[in-house]
């Protein structure tokens, strides 16, 4: 992968995906037994305070790895423990997991160029302020668009969406202020579905999730993954959403989208973040 995608993505990455079976685990010497304790304890407080209902974390350093898993991953109708191996919906970390090294992938394969207007790829985006907006503006969320489609009206469909982010008016002129943007992120995913030819989930699959051996990264999880999966909340209807996307836009637009959708694993995160530490590389 470009080098251009740094290691302080890390920062967006290394969360707690927080998932903790307590049986005892055997300390490596590469790590602060102490240190793992003072985790262990704010993890437990967080867990006992009902800000979450468990976690996973996963600590490298050099070859060593240390592993574990926190409380439970579902509470209702039935407590489930979590798992190292428990998968969890992305949420936003579908940005820097997926579309941006789509982004970049393209690029240094010569298919696109950072600085390209948005309209070279997606003829229908210009107009209403959205002239001088490029593939960099939306990467960096300096586009001046609205941090998300409209959610109001019964609308679905991928399509659908997409002409509503290409619709969109910008709000400011591009890169003169940052504005968290899913519509960024909806509209990277198409140009990396045009320029590809194929859509962006099987894109990612075969040219960045696949090669870096991430057997639990992807969009529309498989049912037979569906026990590992954790849930993230009841809708308003009373629907637990379990291995279905939480975010409601991409919800609406299939599950597949720049900005949201992706399931993995806290394993498969290390993966990734091992390869941007070794500047591209991975084993």
């Amino acid at each position: 992968m470009n080098r251009a995608f740094k290691p302080r993505l890390l920062l967006a990455l290394i969360f707690l995906i927080t998932a903790c079976v307590t049986r005892p685990l055997a300390i490596d010497s590469n790590f602060d037994s102490e240190k793992l304790a003072e985790i262990d304890t704010a993890i437990h407080a967080a867990i006992e305070a009902g800000r979450i209902p468990g976690g996973v974390i996963v600590i490298g350093r050099g070859e060593a790895t240390y592993l574990k898993a926190y409380g439970n991953r579902a509470i209702e109708p039935d407590p489930q423990l979590a798992t190292t191996n428990t998968i969890y919906d992305a949420a936003s970390l579908t940005k820097v997991l997926a579309t941006a090294p789509a982004i970049f992938l393209l690029q240094e394969r010569g298919l696109l160029g950072i600085d390209d207007l948005v309209s070279r790829h997606i003829p229908e985006f210009g107009g209403e302020g959205k002239d001088d907006i490029t593939i960099r503006h939306l990467l960096t969320h300096t586009s001046g668009l609205r941090p998300g489609i409209n959610p109001s009206g019964s609308w679905s469909g991928y399509d659908e969406g997409i002409e509503r982010a290409i619709a969109e008016t910008s709000m400011t002129d591009p890169g003169f202020a940052f504005r968290y943007s899913d519509i960024n992120y909806i509209l990277l995913g198409e140009i990396v579905t045009r320029i590809a030819g194929m859509s962006l989930d099987k894109f990612v699959a075969s040219e960045i999730h696949g090669p870096l051996g991430m057997a639990d990264t992807g969009f529309l999880p498989l049912a037979s993954k569906g026990g590992r999966i954790a849930p993230t909340e009841r809708t308003a209807d009373g629907t637990m959403l379990h291995g279905v996307v939480h975010d409601p836009t991409s919800r609406r637009m299939g599950g597949v989208t720049g900005h949201a959708g992706l399931f993995t694993t806290v394993d498969d995160l290390a993966r990734y973040a091992r390869m941007l530490l070794d500047g591209g590389r991975l084993d």
